[in-house]
């Protein structure tokens, strides 16, 4: 079991789904991205999934409390957050209790500094019996490309100068 599994308390059984990629910027530069919740992180959120980023309190790293708009389903749902850094700097991650959901994005410097290896991460709860395996794969089908272009997304807006 990862460490966000374990965020998820009471949960017996969770999935994670998941996007690594290299971004040839600086993991200071990266991180910033995903922790300012007011400019940067609402212009790098895929709009095809993605129907808005609002911010309740805070807008810089921990202790912002935002709501993410998502469409799923041809519906528009929406869910609260808290930000936390476990790790600042390298590690951001959003809880969204009422969803039971944690979302990571974790930073980490490549040789020489000048490049970050990337991940976005979920975990959710996954219910007992075939609803739980479908909700499962439908999910990792969904979200997998829509993080590896929110990835894509990061640098590009770090290419234009951010």
């Amino acid at each position: 079991m990862s460490a966000l599994e374990t965020m998820i308390p009471g949960e017996a059984r969770t999935f994670a789904v998941s996007a690594t990629r290299r971004i040839a910027a600086a993991p200071d530069a990266v991180y910033a991205v995903f922790a300012d919740y007011r400019e940067a992180h609402p212009r790098i959120l895929p709009p095809s999934f993605f129907d808005g980023l609002t911010v309740e309190e805070g807008g810089y790293g921990a202790g912002t409390v935002l709501v993410v708009k998502a469409r799923f389903g041809g519906r528009v749902r929406a869910m609260r957050g808290v930000v936390t850094e476990p790790e600042p700097g390298r590690l951001l991650v959003e809880t969204y209790p009422d969803d039971r959901i944690v979302t990571s994005f974790r930073v980490v410097a490549e040789r020489g500094g000048d490049a970050s290896r990337v991940t976005i991460a979920s975990v959710f709860p996954r219910r007992w019996g075939p609803v739980g395996w479908v909700e499962e794969r439908v999910l990792r089908r969904l979200l997998e490309p829509v993080y590896a272009e929110e990835l894509d997304r990061v640098a590009a807006y770090l290419a234009r100068g951010g």
